[in-house]
């Protein structure tokens, strides 16, 4: 199998070179930057990748050279990954819940000075562990509403408007710099979930005694799938400035966000080889216990076919997708046009498959991807409707 730094002009080069048997997650570096730049050029504020979306050591040496230089983690493995990485880089530890051995750890093996709680409990437990003040930054994660996120976050996190109000006064009675957080959830289609949740900020200022030195507008920025109608990235962004010029805030309060699919979902395609066919049921070598887990989720891919002796038929048929386990559940819950002659040996390459894949995907049955190769080749996108 090739090395992790192998390189190649585009995909069909990769399957002319290596002929796979196994899958192999192709990076776009040139797009990573892409991401990247777009966030740092027009986000008014930090720029914080959620490594949880693809803590692949390629993708985030790429975005640490493209300028990333502050990072979301939510484990202590994820701060290791970030720390022993890049020196220079900043970590914050943005799960609201958190062991007393992995505060301790961040804070004195890493020196983590940024949290985030939602209750009460949890700031307690910061005091106990690490002690107040000493320049720490502690930010109260607010509850938001549904805006038809694919996945809804604050179901699980997030205080309401006037709890978090009364935790973030006794966040600066501890001595800690205030700050607020959200996270509208993730793939949300609709700008007004950060209006709404920015006008939530407000509220919770008024009730509140304190102004705030940071605030967080998480992530939730959507990648172009099949069948998804979403805003333009400057539309997002536009609503975010826009809004944070109605609410109180300090002069030097500090703006963060939290990308994650946003910055990496079309810097990735995966190739995939087909095991099996019977008749419109094709056998793929990766599945949703691997890299397509989230495709559960009701996010749908472009594909495209690879053969590398002869034309493949202009016709297409729709085809029932299993994965490779031993699984009857492993499949995918829609099916693929595909090319109607498509059989054992072709490839099919899924592509905006940089978030949410490797990070997700499990060892089940024995089978996993391993194999990372980069290329100059363009993302492979949905077609324009």
């Amino acid at each position: 199998m090739p090395t992790k730094g192998s390189h190649f002009t585009d995909v069909r080069s990769v399957i002319e070179n290596l002929t796979p048997g196994y899958p192999v997650y192709c990076l776009r570096p040139k797009e990573l930057e892409r991401s990247a730049k777009l966030f740092l050029d027009n986000f008014p504020g930090r720029v914080l990748y959620a490594i949880k979306c693809n803590p692949n050591p390629l993708v985030l040496q790429t975005l640490y050279d493209a300028g990333i230089r502050h990072f979301d983690t939510a484990s202590l493995v994820e701060i290791a990954t970030i720390r022993e990485m890049f020196a220079d880089a900043d970590t914050y530890y943005m799960h609201p819940v958190k062991s007393r051995a992995s505060i301790l750890s961040a804070r004195q093996i890493y020196n983590v000075d940024h949290w985030v709680i939602d209750h009460e409990s949890e700031l307690d437990k910061l005091i106990d562990v690490v002690g107040a003040g000493d320049g720490q930054v502690v930010l109260v994660r607010i509850r938001t509403k549904s805006f038809g996120a694919a996945f809804e976050l604050s179901d699980k996190f997030g205080a309401p408007t006037q709890a978090a109000a009364s935790l973030l006064d006794k966040v600066a009675e501890a001595g800690f710099q205030p700050g607020l957080a959200f996270h509208v959830g993730s793939q949300v289609r609709n700008v007004e979930a950060f209006r709404d949740a920015i006008a939530t900020v407000g509220q919770v200022l008024e009730n509140a005694n304190t102004h705030i030195h940071y605030l967080d507008v998480g992530g939730g920025f959507p990648v172009h799938y099949i069948n998804e109608d979403i805003p333009a990235f400057m539309d997002f962004m536009d609503a975010i400035k826009e809004s944070l010029a109605t609410i109180n805030l300090r002069g030097d309060c500090v703006i963060m966000c939290e990308p994650g699919r946003a910055l990496v979902g079309s810097g990735a395609s995966l190739i995939t080889q087909v095991q099996l066919r019977k008749e419109d049921t094709l056998y793929l070598n990766d599945g949703i216990y691997h890299s397509m887990s989230e495709q559960r989720g009701g996010f749908q891919m472009p594909v495209r076919a690879h053969r590398l002796k002869g034309e493949m038929a202009s016709e297409t048929m729709d085809y029932t997708i299993f994965g490779p386990t031993c699984d009857s559940v492993d499949v995918l819950p829609y099916k693929l046009a595909l090319p109607a002659d498509i059989n054992e040996g072709d490839w099919v390459e899924f592509g905006q498959m940089g978030a949410y894949s490797n990070s997700m995907a499990t060892a089940f049955n024995g089978f996993f991807t391993e194999t990372y190769v980069t290329v100059d080749e363009a993302p492979l996108l949905p077609d324009e409707d």
